[in-house]
């Protein structure tokens, strides 16, 4: 399963989702404790005035109590899904990683700090107004996937993973973009690709956090120099045409040597070949053929 980060303005809260948990949690137990302490002085009081006799008080004790033990079940109990991973921290040191499904923690002694995604996750990021190796201003948006292989790490080696990602991989995008001419960082995408991927991955590794691959989605140039390149391009396939015709030329006349210098030898195979061209004339479907007189006689001479 693949999430794609959206840079929103509830996503803060969503990182924070598990404080602000834990905060409720905290509040609810404190309004809890203070109502029934407030509600048990007044028994208290009442019962030594000789106003309450006990039969009453126990009869309000027993389902206190027994709220009171629900409680603190409840808030006890958490759930993680599938793909989420609980850093469990005991008297604010980390105790262990939980999930996925139903699990157990201490009130007021266990605290949970981070819910991490373990599944893969897309970040985009750009390197804007980068200079080349040949000094050309270019601006280069790529996209990064990547997963969260150690949640204990993720959580407790790094203050923010996810920024940290897009920032090793910005840096990287960027050193590739200046270690290259313009030309060959168009030409070489795969190599580029997997040099981004090793190096960010290479960091992130160390946080828990492995880089798949980096995918580079736009390259933008500047327009004054898109018409050069086009005309380069242009001028560039030209040339290997040239090329390629001049070397097909030469092919044939090699072989046209070769031939030439196999129908001196052999007299029989030169008229063979003009009785041939003159078969293959007739077959074109043509009703008059102009032939030199003197290559009719040759072949009659050859007859």
């Amino acid at each position: 399963m693949i999430t794609i980060n959206h840079k929103t303005a509830p996503e803060a809260y969503v990182k924070n989702e598990p404080r602000h948990r834990n905060y409720r949690r905290t509040m609810t137990i404190g309004y809890f404790l203070f109502f029934y302490s407030l509600a048990a002085l007044v028994v208290a009081a009442q019962v030594s005035s000789g106003a309450l006799i006990l039969p009453l008080a126990a009869a309000f004790w027993m389902p206190a109590g027994l709220l009171l033990a629900a409680s603190i079940l409840l808030i006890s109990m958490h759930r993680a899904l599938e793909w989420e991973r609980a850093i469990v921290l005991r008297l604010g040191k980390f105790h262990r990683v939980r999930g996925p499904g139903l699990y157990w923690t201490l009130p007021f002694i266990d605290s949970i700090s981070a819910l991490l995604d373990i599944r893969i996750r897309v970040s985009d990021f750009s390197a804007q107004e980068t200079l080349t190796l040949d000094s050309v201003t270019v601006t280069v948006d790529a996209l990064c996937f990547w997963l969260v292989w150690d949640p204990q790490k993720a959580a407790l080696e790094v203050e923010n993973y996810e920024d940290a990602v897009i920032l090793s991989s910005k840096t990287a995008l960027r050193h590739a973009v200046s270690s290259f001419a313009l030309t060959q960082f168009l030409e070489s995408g795969a190599m580029i690709r997997k040099q981004l991927q090793e190096e960010v991955d290479k960091k992130t590794n160390e946080w828990g956090i492995t880089v798949q691959y980096i995918e580079i989605t736009d390259i933008q140039i500047p327009e004054s120099l898109q018409d050069s390149l086009s005309r380069l391009a242009q001028a560039e396939r030209e040339k290997k045409a040239r090329i390629l015709f001049a070397e097909a030329e030469i092919e044939i006349a090699a072989k046209l040597q070769e031939a030439s210098r196999t129908y001196s030898e052999n007299s029989s195979a030169l008229k063979l070949k003009v009785l041939s061209i003159l078969n293959e004339g007739l077959k074109a479907g043509n009703s008059m053929l102009l032939v030199p007189s003197s290559l009719v006689e040759s072949v009659k001479d050859g007859g």
